[in-house]
C-alpha cells in the first residue's frame, strides 16, 4: 500500500528547500548522476580534490564501484574545523543523559579543542592511520569526541554496541584486530547505572 502524507504548511515555510527545487534536484540526480554529486561533493573541504567522480565497472572479471577515489578529505575537518571560523559558539553537540539533570551543550571551539585533545591521546598511545580502535562507550558527547579524533588521525573506529556479551566484544575485537579499545567504567540507562 502506497500512502502520501502531505507536508504541512508550517513545516514547507521552514524548509531549507522548496518542493519545487527538491524536485528538479532529484530530477538533475537521475538526468546527470556524476554532475549532481560532483556539485554534491563541492560542498565539502578536500585535502585533495577529486578528478573523477565515478568509475564504475559491472564487468564479472573486473567489478567495481569506486567514488571520488583519487580525492582525499578528512571528515574531522568537515565536521569541525569548517565551522570555526564562522561559528565557532554554534551547538555542535546537544546531548540530553538519561537523567533529567544531565544535559550538555558543547560548542564547535569547545568540540574542536577535546577532539584535537583526545587525538594526541590516540597518538601517544601508538594509534596511526589505518589502525583500528574498538569504541564500547554509553552514548555519551566522549563517544563522538573518540569518533572524531579517529577520524583525526586517520584511524579506523568501530563502535560495539554496549549491550554485548563479554563474548561478544572480544570476537569483534578480534575480528578487527584493534589495536585499542576505548570504554568508560559505568553508564546510564534510565536511572539504573551499569557497569561497562
Amino acid at each position: 500500500m502506497k500512502e502520501i502524507y502531505p507536508v504541512p504548511d508550517k513545516f514547507k515555510e521552514t524548509a531549507r528547500i522548496s518542493e519545487a527545487d527538491y524536485f528538479k534536484r532529484y530530477q538533475h540526480s537521475i538526468e546527470q548522476p556524476e554532475a549532481f554529486w560532483a556539485e554534491e561533493a563541492s560542498k565539502i573541504e578536500w585535502i585533495k580534490p577529486f578528478t573523477q567522480v565515478k568509475n564504475t565497472s559491472f564487468n564479472q572479471d573486473n567489478f567495481k564501484i569506486e567514488w571520488f577515489a583519487d580525492g582525499e578529505l578528512n571528515v574531522s575537518a568537515n565536521c569541525l574545523d569548517r565551522h570555526l571560523k564562522d561559528n565557532p559558539l554554534k551547538p555542535a553537540i546537544i546531548w540530553e543523559g538519561d537523567h533529567p539533570s544531565r544535559h550538555k551543550i558543547i560548542s564547535f571551539s569547545e568540540l574542536h579543542d577535546e577532539v584535537c585533545r583526545f587525538a594526541n591521546v590516540l597518538k601517544k598511545q601508538g594509534i596511526r592511520k589505518g589502525d583500528r580502535v574498538v569504541l564500547y562507550m554509553p552514548m555519551v558527547p566522549e563517544a563522538a569526541i573518540a569518533m572524531l579524533a579517529c577520524a583525526r588521525i586517520g584511524a579506523v573506529h568501530c563502535v560495539v554496541f554496549g549491550g554485548f556479551s563479554p563474548d561478544s566484544l572480544a570476537s569483534r575485537i578480534e575480528d578487527c584486530q584493534a589495536k585499542l579499545v576505548i570504554t568508560a567504567d559505568a553508564g546510564m540507562r534510565g536511572v539504573e547505572s551499569y557497569c561497562h
